[in-house]
């Protein structure tokens, strides 16, 4: 492999452009928890739609590019892929959002970084101690604010347990859809994982006997915002930042969405954060800015990122 082409396979070092596209994204994702909790329409109906409308959305833009023809079998088969991981994700996080509190249910859902470590490591990519120090703070930080399952209802853990399944499957769909990004662009990547994951949800309403329509105008508003919130301006911004920046970087930055989560919780839904909130976020601070500062230590060549093999 020549210098060059080894060169251009970097990731470069997150600039302030990607940085505020982070930042919007955390806000949209931090709205999706709470407003999963406010509805009552059945999972994976909300869902199917929610995914059916920022694949709708997207489209246009998608066919702009004009890149269908020239995908490779490669590319699709990682952007369905990608797609299945989301609808999977989605599941668990939709329904330990009504059975924990959004508090508990986002942290756990946030250590998806955690399994995309140690689906690097598993591949032989040398990973930084201190990037590990900086993933245990900030995962200390995640305890803190959340103090997780304190409670021990069954409800409660019942929610924890899958929570902490959708964080392992979060981890996967970023993985996934990193090796995808090197050669496709952001919005006819998005496009076809958002159909795919609706496609997906679609197979588990038909059977459920769920109706996909009867449902109030509440519950429509609710989709609404989730569609412009969480899936355009959280999952596309972070998509669109993985094209440059590395995917543990990207899914660690994600525990953010945890005190803006329990934050609007408690505004929407009465839900009082933990005590330790605002020392939990210092430490998330904290251990994001370690982690991102080791990021070079993550970066090898351009199958680097999720340890990509040809």
């Amino acid at each position: 492999m020549s210098m060059n082409r080894a060169a251009q396979g970097r990731k470069r070092p997150i600039g302030g452009g990607d940085l505020t596209r982070l930042a919007i994204g955390i806000i949209g994702i931090g709205t999706s928890g709470p407003l999963i909790a406010l509805g009552a329409m059945a999972v994976p109906v909300a869902i199917f739609w929610r995914n059916l409308g920022g694949s709708l959305l997207t489209l246009p833009f998608a066919l702009a590019k004009g890149e269908w023809r020239s995908l490779t079998r490669k590319s699709w088969s990682w952007s369905i892929l990608a797609g299945v991981f989301l609808a999977l994700h989605f599941i668990c996080f939709f329904y330990s959002m009504r059975l924990t509190s959004v508090a508990s249910g986002t942290a756990l859902t946030a250590t998806q970084p955690i399994f995309v470590a140690l689906w690097l490591r598993y591949k032989g990519r040398v990973v930084d101690r201190r990037v590990w120090v900086g993933m245990a703070i900030s995962m200390v930080g995640v305890l803190i604010i959340t103090g997780v399952d304190w409670s021990l209802s069954t409800r409660s853990l019942t929610g924890d347990l899958i929570a902490l399944l959708g964080g392992a499957l979060a981890g996967a769909y970023v993985t996934a859809g990193s090796h995808v990004q090197k050669v496709v662009s952001t919005t006819t990547y998005t496009t076809i994982c958002y159909l795919v994951c609706a496609l997906t949800c679609l197979i588990v309403v038909i059977p459920s006997g769920a109706s996909l329509f009867d449902y109030p105008r509440e519950e429509w508003l609710l989709i609404l915002g989730l569609i412009v919130g969480a899936q355009l301006l959280g999952h596309t911004l972070f998509n669109q930042v993985l094209v440059r920046v590395n995917p543990a970087v990207v899914s660690l930055i994600v525990f953010f969405e945890v005190p803006v989560g329990a934050l609007l919780a408690f505004w929407w839904l009465g839900q009082v954060p933990p005590a330790g909130i605002i020392p939990g976020i210092a430490l998330l601070i904290f251990g994001s800015a370690l982690v991102a500062s080791r990021t070079s230590q993550l970066q090898g060549d351009e199958r680097d990122g999720v340890a990509h093999e040809n």
